[in-house]
Protein backbone atom coordinates (compact mmCIF):
# COMPACT_ATOMS: atom_id res chain seq x y z
CA UNK A 1 0.00 0.00 0.00
CA UNK A 2 1.42 3.29 -0.24
CA UNK A 3 2.73 5.98 2.48
CA UNK A 4 -0.36 7.84 2.16
CA UNK A 5 -3.50 5.11 2.39
CA UNK A 6 -4.83 5.71 5.89
CA UNK A 7 -4.80 2.79 7.66
CA UNK A 8 -8.59 1.47 7.83
CA UNK A 9 -9.87 0.87 11.81
CA UNK A 10 -12.13 -2.29 12.05
CA UNK A 11 -14.36 -3.02 14.83
CA UNK A 12 -13.78 -6.10 16.32
CA UNK A 13 -17.31 -7.56 14.88
CA UNK A 14 -18.25 -10.55 13.38
CA UNK A 15 -17.74 -8.11 9.65
CA UNK A 16 -14.35 -6.58 11.24
CA UNK A 17 -12.55 -9.92 11.42
CA UNK A 18 -14.39 -11.02 8.38
CA UNK A 19 -12.36 -8.22 6.55
CA UNK A 20 -9.14 -8.65 8.80
CA UNK A 21 -8.93 -12.24 7.79
CA UNK A 22 -9.93 -11.58 4.22
CA UNK A 23 -7.33 -8.98 3.89
CA UNK A 24 -4.74 -11.05 5.62
CA UNK A 25 -5.77 -14.14 2.93
CA UNK A 26 -4.73 -11.62 0.27
CA UNK A 27 -1.45 -10.46 1.49
CA UNK A 28 -2.04 -7.44 3.43
CA UNK A 29 -0.77 -6.38 6.65
CA UNK A 30 -3.24 -5.90 9.69
CA UNK A 31 -2.78 -5.07 13.12
CA UNK A 32 -4.49 -7.15 15.95
CA UNK A 33 -5.16 -7.47 19.20
CA UNK A 34 -3.30 -10.00 21.57
CA UNK A 35 -3.79 -10.49 25.44
CA UNK A 36 -0.02 -9.28 25.22
CA UNK A 37 0.36 -6.27 22.83
CA UNK A 38 -0.87 -5.81 19.45
CA UNK A 39 0.59 -7.76 16.76
CA UNK A 40 1.47 -6.61 13.09
CA UNK A 41 -0.28 -9.76 11.20
CA UNK A 42 0.94 -11.16 7.71
CA UNK A 43 0.87 -14.59 6.45
CA UNK A 44 3.83 -16.58 7.28
CA UNK A 45 4.13 -18.20 4.26
CA UNK A 46 4.82 -15.36 1.96
CA UNK A 47 7.40 -13.72 1.23
CA UNK A 48 6.24 -10.62 -0.17
CA UNK A 49 3.97 -10.01 3.03
CA UNK A 50 6.97 -10.82 5.42
CA UNK A 51 8.95 -8.57 3.22
CA UNK A 52 6.27 -5.76 3.74
CA UNK A 53 6.53 -6.72 7.88
CA UNK A 54 10.24 -5.59 8.10
CA UNK A 55 9.75 -2.65 5.64
CA UNK A 56 6.47 -1.69 8.03
CA UNK A 57 8.78 -1.69 10.93
CA UNK A 58 12.05 -0.54 9.75
CA UNK A 59 12.95 -4.38 11.58
CA UNK A 60 16.56 -5.72 11.25
CA UNK A 61 16.35 -8.50 9.17
CA UNK A 62 18.33 -10.67 11.44
CA UNK A 63 15.52 -10.84 14.22
CA UNK A 64 12.82 -13.22 13.55
CA UNK A 65 9.24 -12.66 13.83
CA UNK A 66 6.72 -15.37 16.36
CA UNK A 67 4.08 -17.22 14.55
CA UNK A 68 0.84 -17.25 15.57
CA UNK A 69 -1.41 -20.63 15.18
CA UNK A 70 -5.06 -21.45 16.92
CA UNK A 71 -3.88 -24.36 17.89
CA UNK A 72 -1.08 -27.14 19.71
CA UNK A 73 -1.72 -29.65 16.29
CA UNK A 74 -1.43 -26.50 13.67
CA UNK A 75 2.09 -25.93 15.76
CA UNK A 76 3.11 -29.28 15.08
CA UNK A 77 2.95 -28.81 11.02
CA UNK A 78 5.63 -26.40 11.53
CA UNK A 79 7.54 -27.11 14.73
CA UNK A 80 9.39 -30.29 16.14
CA UNK A 81 7.93 -31.00 19.43
CA UNK A 82 9.56 -33.13 21.83
CA UNK A 83 7.40 -34.43 25.66
CA UNK A 84 8.93 -31.29 27.43
CA UNK A 85 7.62 -28.60 24.62
CA UNK A 86 4.06 -30.61 25.06
CA UNK A 87 3.79 -30.63 28.22
CA UNK A 88 4.36 -26.53 28.30
CA UNK A 89 1.69 -26.22 25.67
CA UNK A 90 -0.80 -28.07 27.32
CA UNK A 91 -0.02 -26.02 30.64
CA UNK A 92 0.61 -22.23 29.30
CA UNK A 93 -1.71 -22.48 25.50
CA UNK A 94 -3.82 -20.82 24.71
CA UNK A 95 -1.23 -17.91 26.53
CA UNK A 96 1.58 -15.77 26.82
CA UNK A 97 4.02 -18.06 26.06
CA UNK A 98 6.56 -18.81 22.95
CA UNK A 99 8.52 -21.48 22.11
CA UNK A 100 11.57 -21.90 19.77
CA UNK A 101 11.56 -25.08 18.84
CA UNK A 102 13.41 -27.08 15.51
CA UNK A 103 11.79 -25.87 12.24
CA UNK A 104 10.19 -28.95 10.44
CA UNK A 105 12.02 -29.41 6.80
CA UNK A 106 8.73 -29.05 5.25
CA UNK A 107 6.69 -26.54 6.98
CA UNK A 108 5.14 -23.80 4.10
CA UNK A 109 7.18 -21.02 6.16
CA UNK A 110 8.76 -17.96 4.30
CA UNK A 111 12.58 -17.69 4.92
CA UNK A 112 12.48 -14.34 6.36
CA UNK A 113 10.37 -15.06 9.39
CA UNK A 114 12.73 -17.35 11.02
CA UNK A 115 15.52 -14.76 9.48
CA UNK A 116 17.78 -17.80 8.14
CA UNK A 117 17.48 -20.22 11.39
CA UNK A 118 16.51 -23.89 12.24
CA UNK A 119 14.27 -22.79 14.76
CA UNK A 120 10.71 -21.24 14.95
CA UNK A 121 9.52 -18.85 17.51
CA UNK A 122 5.07 -20.05 17.50
CA UNK A 123 2.49 -19.53 20.26
CA UNK A 124 -0.95 -20.17 20.90
CA UNK A 125 -2.59 -16.73 21.93
CA UNK A 126 -5.76 -16.55 23.92
CA UNK A 127 -7.40 -13.13 22.62
CA UNK A 128 -10.46 -14.39 21.74
CA UNK A 129 -10.49 -11.66 18.28
CA UNK A 130 -7.07 -13.13 17.81
CA UNK A 131 -7.95 -16.80 17.56
CA UNK A 132 -11.56 -16.14 15.28
CA UNK A 133 -9.02 -14.41 12.97
CA UNK A 134 -6.35 -16.98 12.96
CA UNK A 135 -9.47 -19.82 12.44
CA UNK A 136 -10.97 -17.79 9.88
CA UNK A 137 -7.43 -17.64 7.75
CA UNK A 138 -6.73 -20.68 8.16
CA UNK A 139 -2.91 -19.85 8.05
CA UNK A 140 -0.26 -19.19 10.23
CA UNK A 141 0.50 -15.59 10.97
CA UNK A 142 3.39 -13.81 11.55
CA UNK A 143 3.10 -10.74 14.23
CA UNK A 144 5.39 -8.68 15.28
CA UNK A 145 4.54 -5.94 18.07
CA UNK A 146 2.75 -3.60 15.91
CA UNK A 147 4.88 -0.18 16.37
CA UNK A 148 8.06 0.57 14.26
CA UNK A 149 11.57 -1.04 15.18
CA UNK A 150 12.82 -0.23 18.42
CA UNK A 151 10.00 1.77 19.65
CA UNK A 152 7.15 1.47 22.50
CA UNK A 153 4.81 -1.38 21.94
CA UNK A 154 1.33 -0.73 21.44
CA UNK A 155 -1.38 -1.53 23.81
CA UNK A 156 -4.36 -0.27 21.80
CA UNK A 157 -5.31 1.02 18.48
CA UNK A 158 -4.24 4.36 19.24
CA UNK A 159 -0.58 3.52 19.70
CA UNK A 160 -0.50 1.51 16.59
CA UNK A 161 -1.57 4.36 14.32
CA UNK A 162 0.46 6.62 16.06
CA UNK A 163 3.68 4.69 14.28
CA UNK A 164 2.06 2.85 11.75
CA UNK A 165 -1.61 4.66 10.41
CA UNK A 166 -0.45 4.86 6.34
CA UNK A 167 1.69 2.03 6.54
CA UNK A 168 -0.39 -0.79 6.81
CA UNK A 169 -4.12 -2.10 5.39
CA UNK A 170 -5.99 -1.88 8.68
CA UNK A 171 -5.58 -2.83 12.38
CA UNK A 172 -8.76 -4.54 14.38
CA UNK A 173 -9.53 -2.49 17.28
CA UNK A 174 -10.12 -5.04 20.51
CA UNK A 175 -9.55 -2.41 23.28
CA UNK A 176 -6.55 -1.95 25.90
CA UNK A 177 -4.33 -5.44 25.89
CA UNK A 178 -5.26 -7.20 29.05
CA UNK A 179 -1.48 -7.93 29.88
CA UNK A 180 0.64 -5.27 28.46
CA UNK A 181 3.60 -6.94 28.09
CA UNK A 182 4.97 -9.61 25.78
CA UNK A 183 4.86 -13.52 25.95
CA UNK A 184 7.76 -14.78 27.52
CA UNK A 185 10.08 -17.19 25.05
CA UNK A 186 11.58 -20.18 25.78
CA UNK A 187 14.04 -22.39 23.53
CA UNK A 188 13.69 -25.79 24.29
CA UNK A 189 16.69 -27.94 23.15
CA UNK A 190 18.24 -31.00 23.14
CA UNK A 191 20.07 -30.32 26.06
CA UNK A 192 18.11 -28.60 28.30
CA UNK A 193 16.18 -25.29 27.78
CA UNK A 194 17.03 -21.57 28.14
CA UNK A 195 14.68 -18.12 28.63
CA UNK A 196 15.36 -16.00 25.82
CA UNK A 197 12.99 -12.95 27.00
CA UNK A 198 10.89 -12.79 30.12
CA UNK A 199 7.02 -12.26 29.86
CA UNK A 200 3.91 -12.85 32.33
CA UNK A 201 5.37 -16.50 32.62
CA UNK A 202 7.66 -16.16 35.17
CA UNK A 203 11.06 -18.10 34.93
CA UNK A 204 10.23 -19.85 38.60
CA UNK A 205 7.16 -21.27 37.18
CA UNK A 206 9.26 -23.17 34.40
CA UNK A 207 11.89 -24.10 36.43
CA UNK A 208 9.44 -26.01 38.28
CA UNK A 209 8.53 -28.02 34.83
CA UNK A 210 11.93 -27.89 33.54
CA UNK A 211 14.68 -27.56 36.18
CA UNK A 212 17.34 -25.17 36.02
CA UNK A 213 18.04 -23.37 32.35
CA UNK A 214 20.83 -23.97 30.57
CA UNK A 215 23.89 -21.02 31.95
CA UNK A 216 25.12 -20.12 28.74
CA UNK A 217 22.57 -18.32 26.42
CA UNK A 218 23.91 -18.25 22.43
CA UNK A 219 25.13 -15.14 20.81
CA UNK A 220 22.41 -15.15 18.67
CA UNK A 221 19.08 -13.16 18.30
CA UNK A 222 16.71 -16.09 18.09
CA UNK A 223 13.41 -14.36 19.19
CA UNK A 224 11.84 -10.96 19.36
CA UNK A 225 13.09 -8.56 22.01
CA UNK A 226 16.81 -9.69 22.47
CA UNK A 227 18.17 -6.62 21.48
CA UNK A 228 20.11 -4.67 23.41
CA UNK A 229 18.14 -1.42 22.85
CA UNK A 230 14.52 -1.78 22.20
CA UNK A 231 11.36 -0.25 23.66
CA UNK A 232 12.40 3.36 23.73
CA UNK A 233 10.47 6.73 24.01
CA UNK A 234 12.97 7.90 22.26
CA UNK A 235 14.51 10.26 25.22
CA UNK A 236 16.84 9.79 27.88
CA UNK A 237 15.51 7.25 30.38
CA UNK A 238 16.76 6.83 34.04
CA UNK A 239 16.00 4.05 36.13
CA UNK A 240 15.50 3.85 39.74
CA UNK A 241 14.25 7.38 40.68
CA UNK A 242 13.36 8.11 44.34
CA UNK A 243 11.89 11.49 42.51
CA UNK A 244 12.00 13.65 39.11
CA UNK A 245 13.92 16.09 38.06
CA UNK A 246 12.44 19.33 36.88
CA UNK A 247 13.22 18.16 33.15
CA UNK A 248 12.14 14.74 33.35
CA UNK A 249 8.47 13.29 33.07
CA UNK A 250 8.03 10.98 36.18
CA UNK A 251 6.55 7.02 35.80
CA UNK A 252 5.72 6.41 39.45
CA UNK A 253 4.79 3.06 40.94
CA UNK A 254 3.70 2.21 44.61
CA UNK A 255 4.32 5.39 47.10
CA UNK A 256 6.36 7.45 44.45
CA UNK A 257 3.71 9.22 42.32
CA UNK A 258 4.55 11.01 38.93
CA UNK A 259 3.23 12.05 36.12
CA UNK A 260 1.20 8.84 35.47
CA UNK A 261 1.99 5.99 37.67
CA UNK A 262 2.21 2.06 36.89
CA UNK A 263 0.45 1.45 39.93
CA UNK A 264 -0.48 3.25 43.17
CA UNK A 265 -0.85 0.08 45.40
CA UNK A 266 2.21 -1.65 44.03
CA UNK A 267 0.38 -4.06 42.28
CA UNK A 268 3.30 -5.82 39.44
CA UNK A 269 0.05 -6.76 36.78
CA UNK A 270 -1.20 -3.80 36.59
CA UNK A 271 2.35 -2.51 36.10
CA UNK A 272 2.59 -4.48 33.33
CA UNK A 273 -0.76 -4.08 32.07
CA UNK A 274 0.01 0.01 32.14
CA UNK A 275 3.93 -0.35 31.08
CA UNK A 276 3.70 0.92 27.69
CA UNK A 277 0.90 3.19 27.79
CA UNK A 278 2.88 5.37 30.79
CA UNK A 279 5.61 4.96 28.20
CA UNK A 280 3.93 6.32 25.62
CA UNK A 281 3.01 9.40 27.62
CA UNK A 282 6.41 9.93 27.78
CA UNK A 283 7.33 10.11 24.71
CA UNK A 284 4.64 12.44 24.22
CA UNK A 285 5.35 15.00 26.43
CA UNK A 286 6.75 18.13 26.11
CA UNK A 287 9.69 17.28 29.05
CA UNK A 288 13.36 15.80 27.22
CA UNK A 289 14.06 13.28 29.75
CA UNK A 290 12.10 10.29 31.99
CA UNK A 291 12.65 9.46 35.10
CA UNK A 292 11.25 5.48 36.80
CA UNK A 293 10.60 4.80 39.90
CA UNK A 294 11.81 1.81 41.18
CA UNK A 295 10.23 -1.86 40.66
CA UNK A 296 10.73 -4.85 42.48
CA UNK A 297 12.32 -7.69 40.46
CA UNK A 298 9.67 -10.15 41.77
CA UNK A 299 8.00 -13.07 39.46
CA UNK A 300 6.45 -10.20 36.52
CA UNK A 301 8.82 -7.28 38.49
CA UNK A 302 11.83 -9.05 36.32
CA UNK A 303 9.86 -9.09 32.93
CA UNK A 304 8.46 -5.10 33.43
CA UNK A 305 12.16 -4.64 34.63
CA UNK A 306 14.17 -6.55 31.50
CA UNK A 307 11.90 -3.80 29.37
CA UNK A 308 13.00 -0.61 31.12
CA UNK A 309 16.58 -1.87 31.21
CA UNK A 310 16.37 -1.83 26.96
CA UNK A 311 14.22 1.50 27.19
CA UNK A 312 17.37 3.11 28.72
CA UNK A 313 19.96 1.08 26.38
Amino acid sequence: MSDKDATVRLAADAAGIAQAAQLLRDGALVALPTETVYGLAARADSDAAIAAVYRAKGRPDFNPLIVHVPSLATAEWLAVFDDRARALAARFWPGPLTLVLPLRAEAEIAPAVTAGLPTIAIRCPAHPVMREVLEQCDLPLAAPSANRSGAVSPTDADHVLATLDGRIAAVLDGGACERGLESTIVAVRESGWQLLRHGPIPQADLTAMLGPPDPVLSAKVEAPGQLAQHYSPGKPVRLGASEAEADEFMIGFGPIAGDCTLSATGDLAEAAARLYACLHMAAASPKPRVAVAPITNEGIGAAINDRLRRAAA
